[in-house]
């Protein structure tokens, strides 16, 4: 068969067969006025799929704003775009926030 190194190797957005999720992305801060919504559904395989998506769909202030959040994929910082999402994961996009 394909060996561990196969098994290993997440779906690529290029793969025929890898699963499209639905994933649900919920909004903060000026993030939220920026989509016009605090959340909603898109379908997508990756993180990077994703931000490309809702640039598109919600224009230069979104895109923007994207550039400096920070991104929890169910609760938990995810940093690799190109990592598969879990699915029918939650992502939240969180804009840089002042104090601590």
């Amino acid at each position: 068969m394909g060996g561990p190194a196969a098994a290993a190797r997440p779906p690529q957005r290029s793969d025929p067969l890898a699963p499209v999720n639905t994933v649900r992305v919920r909004y903060f801060g000026g993030t939220r006025a920026a989509a016009g919504s605090p959340e909603e559904n898109h379908p997508a395989t990756t993180l990077a799929e994703l931000l490309e998506q809702l640039g598109r769909t919600h224009g230069p202030a979104l895109r923007a704003a994207l550039r400096a959040c920070t991104f929890l994929v169910d609760g938990a910082q995810w940093r690799d775009r190109e990592a598969v999402l879990p699915s029918a994961a939650t992502v939240d996009v969180l804009p840089p926030f002042a104090g601590g």
